[in-house]
């Protein structure tokens, strides 16, 4: 062997065990995330995750209540508590909440779901404790007044206009849910009608609060940069003498079955590309078929090296874009396949096209390297997600809400890694290869003869 040969099969070796010994490091980083869990007098369930690799500390508190809990005249209520939670409380005056924490130079939002809301705040870790108490404040001190609500229903009335109304495609989402899930509290979109939100009375609003913002309805979750003994003190302090609630009525949710396929072509002058989107019932997050499902989507229409993007997009040139959404739900899961036509394309040749990708995975099945991407594709995200504490106080509160075990957070992954070619060809077969779905054709309205 040459000389130069030795020096680079040596530099080779030094590469490869480079690239091993740091991403060992990466992983003894991340994993595992440690964590204390307990749950208080009250019911509270409160999560610690320590994490002093920068002077930073989160909170989120998840309340289970989301669009599923409301009832068919009082839709949009968990979303307008989103909003109404920025008001004033007992000790908080109006307009106070945000200028207290930019102050403090943090952030806070929030976010509602079909299934739950969430609480955020991402803080200098001195400041944790304005976190908690404007979480303490909020959770019972709310106020549910003329001038705040008033306000808000301003607000979220003309959102609704906004991203509904006078959007393309943008009552995609609230005809889907109604088609998917007639009969059912999934029946409509998180931000619900104009007429409900409208009509609501200051006590609707009232009951609303009482029934679900209660500790022993909620999720605490605190990552970062903070002492764990002080902060349990601080957690006792700010939400220990806050009464347990009733327990909260949650709406039980039977899934009926699809008989037929629901289709329906939308003319709309604001559409300028003809649209298909097609949308299949899936696994629940708590399914086991979950995680193949998921591999499967990333497989067939998500990224540049997908299925549908490599045959729509690149090879036929039919579509602009094509890409799969899924919507997570607790008790039953949604996969909504679409693809935005090319000038001059045609929707169905799309929808006819999405189908025989399907088709070929129930038939042949899918190579190893797409599957190996798509693990590769979720590692990836696994890892990243847990270098921040607000994405570890989210993981930390969607484990415990979902599966009741915040443990999960660090072997979760393990459950895509486990998944098979013949696993991903089963729930092809069992979600995607029927045609008991809702298909909406959004097409411009000069095409409507």
């Amino acid at each position: 062997m040459s000389v130069d040969m030795k020096k680079n099969l040596l530099l080779f070796v030094f590469i490869v065990l480079n690239y091993c010994i740091n991403t060992n490091i990466v992983f003894a980083q991340i994993y595992p995330i440690k964590y204390v869990k307990e749950t208080l007098d009250n019911g509270l369930t409160v999560i610690y995750s320590q994490d002093k690799s920068a002077p930073v500390v989160s909170t989120v508190i998840m309340y289970k209540v989301g669009s599923k809990d409301e009832i068919s005249t009082q839709t949009g209520y968990a979303h307008f508590f989103e909003h109404l939670m920025f008001e004033a409380t007992e000790n908080i005056p109006r307009g106070a909440m945000d200028s207290y924490v930019q102050e403090a130079g943090g952030e806070l939002n929030a976010a509602t779901s079909f299934d739950k809301t969430v609480f955020y705040f991402q803080l200098p870790s001195n400041q944790l404790k304005l976190a908690l108490w404007i979480e303490s404040e909020r959770m019972r001190k709310l106020k549910v007044e003329s001038l705040g609500v008033e306000t808000q229903r301003g607000v979220v009335l003309e959102e609704i206009k906004q991203t509904t109304t006078n959007q393309p495609y943008g009552t995609l989402l609230q005809k889907t849910m109604e088609n998917l899930f007639a009969g059912t509290s999934y029946g409509w979109e998180i931000l619900g009608y104009e007429k409900n939100i409208a009509a609501a009375t200051i006590e609707n609003f009232q009951n609303f609060y009482n029934n679900f913002y209660q500790p022993n309805n909620a999720i605490l979750s605190i990552s970062g940069d903070f002492d764990l003994k002080e902060t349990k003190a601080l957690v006792r302090e700010y939400f220990g003498n806050i009464p347990k609630g009733v327990e909260p009525k949650r709406n039980t949710i039977e899934i009926p079955q699809m008989t037929k396929q629901y289709r329906e072509s939308i003319y709309d002058e604001k559409v300028q590309l003809p649209g298909v989107f097609i949308s299949f019932r899936g696994p629940a997050i708590t399914s086991t078929d979950y995680f193949a499902t998921s591999l499967l989507t990333d497989i067939l229409a998500n990224g540049e090296s997908s299925r549908l993007y490599q045959r729509l997009v690149d090879k036929e040139e039919l579509a602009v874009e094509v890409t799969i959404e899924p919507i997570i739900l607790q008790d039953v899961g949604i996969f909504l396949v679409y693809g935005i036509a090319s000038q001059g394309k045609s929707a169905e040749k799309i929808e006819k096209i999405i189908y025989e990708e399907i088709n070929k995975i129930i038939k042949d099945g899918v190579t190893d390297e797409e599957l190996s991407k798509a693990k590769n594709i979720i590692e990836t995200k696994f890892i990243t997600d847990k270098k921040n504490s607000l994405s570890i106080a989210q993981s930390l509160a969607e484990y415990q809400n979902y599966f009741g075990d915040p443990g999960l957070i660090n072997t979760e992954i393990d459950k895509y890694l486990k998944v098979t070619k013949n696993d991903i060809v089963k729930v092809a077969q069992k979600y995607f290869g029927t045609d008991k779905n809702v298909t909406l054709f959004y097409l411009p309205k000069s095409n409507k003869k």
